[in-house]
């Protein structure tokens, strides 16, 4: 057996542990002090909550050293471990682990890989990208193409936009706001300010994304300084709501335009070749709304520069997915191991499972503020149908930002209301949509598109005759970010949606993420919490069959 652990101790630290090349946990050091993209010590993280350290052959994270080596204790543990073990402690570049995190996720043997973030280093130099592209082979992720910051930082202009144009919260500790600029790009004309923000994209890209020095830390919006080249634009946010919105639109239009640009010049070092597998990550392939919209660009009724038949995005693309990625970069292309084939998908669902000793007790500290009975997946069906809310956990909880139906609050998508009823739980904007989760084989009878979405990664268009029926889910302009649903990857999950479908001819729900401005939660306890702290209705602890509801 050889275990490698893959760490980050920059913002949004992580660590993973791989067994063999398989993962066998990923914790996000925020799920657990709630203040999210936090920046410390993942290690010590790691050896409070991880048992079998001695174990560990390799460590492995990426660029700059600092980052580690500056909780210098924690790092001499483990790495003592490394080297009685025979091991060795390696460190790649930000963006390659990205690069290997989407490849080696995905099930491609040959792909071009597209890398874009708001900056990573990609030495101990200092030297740094927020755009790069790649090529997998086999074992081999092969560097082809290093953009300056200079010339493209889509990520640095949107944590900018975000804070000093629409005045909405960028980073630690209460996470970044830009889905809900995307989210309100679909109100908005984008034809207003499109050259604006393409200009920033562009040829502006410095002054631009340029950080204030005397910006405030951390959730200070509202403080922070005039920005020198932005101010402009947030005085006409300030001015009025629809030009809020188009604001918006523009700058996602010009993001579209800009990417697709990109795209087309990556797909230049696959010159001649047909049915292209893509693979994205960095937290710009978050972006759900234009990454939904790169296989109408490019594919097969396309006359772009090449053809992509394929897209993966790995469930954690962000910062949080480095140690993933660069843990095996470490197995497949430097110790040179064999590829692993997933069935189906690389699964997300990578926390802890909590045993049901834990979960009692945690509903005991509670008991007076609760009720109890036991209830099984037809019975959660029931009070769907009576449009209840309930939060649904099982499991080890999903890695990345989106919840994938083991930390997820579920309801029924017929009711016109539930919408607005699950934005006043979360104290999300009223414009906020709600995604669907959907059985994959029935992927067809809903959307336009036949997109597999198993880590919910892609907007595509509802069908036109099915979009008054699931008003909950359908967005202003008729999409939704789906999560299809296979067997195989969330067994648990599959079964309620298949129930749900026996009983309603539904084979679709609401599912939102179980929190409230806060991390996803971890524990049993941060689930008892959300449920004495919000208006929803059941708690269900779907491994154990434990139904809570307030007393």
């Amino acid at each position: 057996m050889t275990k490698i652990c893959g760490v980050w101790s920059g913002h949004d630290s992580s660590y993973c542990i791989l067994d063999n090349g398989y993962p066998i946990i990923h914790n996000e050091l925020e799920r657990f002090i709630r203040e999210k993209e936090v920046a410390a010590d993942a290690l010590e993280h790691m050896l409070s909550t991880y048992e079998d350290i001695d174990d560990i052959k390799y460590l492995v994270s990426c660029f700059p050293k600092k980052k580690l080596l500056q909780h210098s204790k924690s790092f001499k543990e483990v790495n003592d471990v490394v080297e009685r073990n025979g091991g060795s402690s390696y460190f790649i570049s930000h963006h390659l682990a990205h690069a290997a995190n989407a490849f080696y996720s995905s099930n491609f043997d040959e792909a071009l890989i597209i890398t874009m973030d708001g900056g990573g280093q990609e030495n101990n130099a200092g030297d740094a990208t927020a755009f790069a592209i790649w090529e997998g082979s086999d074992r081999h992720v092969k560097h082809l193409k290093t953009f300056q910051m200079h010339e493209i930082n889509i990520g640095g202009i949107w944590t900018r936009s975000v804070r000093y144009i629409f005045n909405l919260q960028s980073g630690w500790p209460t996470g970044g706001s830009q889905g809900s600029v995307m989210a309100l790009a679909a109100l908005g004309d984008p034809t207003y300010f499109y050259d604006d923000f393409y200009k920033m994209l562009t040829t502006d890209i410095i002054p631009a994304s340029m950080k204030p020095h005397d910006q405030p830390k951390g959730a200070n919006v509202g403080t922070d300084p005039p920005h020198p080249y932005l101010q402009l634009w947030r005085k006409l946010a300030d001015s009025n709501e629809q030009i809020r919105y188009d604001l918006a639109a523009g700058l996602q239009m010009a993001t579209e335009a800009v990417m697709k640009n990109m795209i087309t010049h990556a797909l230049g070092y696959v010159a001649g070749k047909i049915n292209v597998n893509l693979c994205l990550a960095g937290g710009v392939a978050l972006n759900s709304v234009a990454v939904g919209k790169i296989q109408s660009w490019f594919g097969s009724s396309s006359r772009a520069a090449g053809i992509i038949s394929n897209i993966y995005i790995p469930p954690v693309c962000g910062d949080a997915g480095l140690p993933i990625g660069a843990a095996q970069y470490l197995w497949h292309h430097m110790l040179k191991n064999e590829r692993i084939k997933w069935e189906n998908n690389f699964t997300p669902y990578l926390g802890r499972v909590y045993t049901t000793t834990e979960i009692v007790n945690a509903t005991n500290e509670k008991s007076d503020k609760l009720l109890f009975t036991n209830a099984t997946i037809d019975n959660i069906v029931d009070l769907l149908d009576e449009q209840k809310v309930i939060a649904w956990f099982a499991g080890g909880s999903e890695s990345g930002r989106r919840a994938l139906g083991n930390r997820s609050i579920i309801a029924d998508p017929r009711d016109e209301e539930m919408k607005d009823k699950l934005n006043a739980i979360k104290k999300r904007q009223w414009y906020r949509p709600i995604a669907p989760s959907l059985l994959a084989e029935d992927i067809s009878l809903w959307f336009k598109e036949d997109v597999s979405s198993p880590y919910m990664s892609f907007v595509t268009e509802l069908k036109d005759d099915v979009r008054d029926k699931v008003p909950a889910i359908a967005h202003i302009n008729g999409s939704a970010r789906s999560q299809t649903v296979a067997k195989n990857d969330n067994e648990l999950y599959y079964m309620l949606l298949k129930k749900w479908k026996e009983k309603t001819g539904m084979s679709i729900i609401c599912n939102t993420s179980l929190n409230v401005q806060s991390p996803v939660c971890e524990t049993p306890e941060h689930a008892i919490t959300f449920l004495l702290k919000t208006d929803t209705d059941y708690l269900y602890f779907a491994d154990t069959g434990l139904l809570v509801s307030k007393k």
